[in-house]
């Protein structure tokens, strides 16, 4: 269970969050909803390990948390463009990880065809459309397997006819236990996969 406890951020003396608290149960999906400027992104780094809070508690089951239980779909997809997809998914696993290369190709062949993208292990990002990249790059963020895992904006980058693929694609992973925190400016996606919704707004608005 991730517990985050009055969670308060400033930039240049200027809040962006203030007092933010919310529980998210093993397995639940929650989406973080609110105009730009809101500070969404910013809770995700903060979550995400990549962002310093300035004060405030994230627990992880009841104790301090490890970033590296966190696994993050960044809105660009942040895939490398030169290497195929095996390699993007096998980079991390084999690097941080420590898992052979036979041993990361396996994991990574599982991933694939669980999110339908098997035959395409030898393509290069340039080759995919954007909801295959986004695929590309769920899988190489469960590679590590996170206990969590975050996205940012997972339906902007794609064609509004493609929002029920990523809808059904995020309620699967739910299916296999996996805890799932969104960000997204889509309200009706929000309501269509969340088991609870948090809504945000900018302080000055507040």
């Amino acid at each position: 269970m991730l517990e985050v406890k009055n969670l308060c951020k400033e930039f240049n003396n200027r809040p962006i969050l203030k007092d933010i608290s919310f529980t998210l149960k093993d397995g639940e999906i929650m989406t973080i909803v609110g105009p730009s400027g809101a500070g969404k992104t910013t809770l995700l780094r903060i979550i995400a390990g990549l962002e310093t809070k300035d004060s405030g508690e994230i627990l992880i089951d009841g104790k301090p948390y490890d970033p590296g239980n966190v696994g993050v779909v960044f809105q660009d997809f942040n895939l490398f463009p030169n290497l195929n997809v095996l390699q993007n998914i096998t980079l991390a696993p084999t690097m941080v990880l420590k898992e052979s290369k036979a041993e990361a190709e396996q994991n990574a062949q599982k991933l694939l065809d669980q999110l339908q993208m098997n035959g395409r292990e030898k393509q290069y990002p340039y080759q995919l459309s954007g909801g295959q990249k986004q695929r590309v790059a769920i899988a190489r963020a469960l590679a590590m397997n996170p206990r969590i895992l975050c996205y940012d904006e997972p339906t902007s980058a794609l064609d509004p006819n493609l929002r029920k693929e990523v809808e059904k694609m995020i309620l699967d992973l739910k299916k296999s236990g996996l805890t799932q925190l969104i960000i997204t400016h889509d309200l009706t996606f929000a309501k269509n996969v969340a088991d609870q919704m948090l809504k945000v707004q900018p302080l000055s608005e507040a």
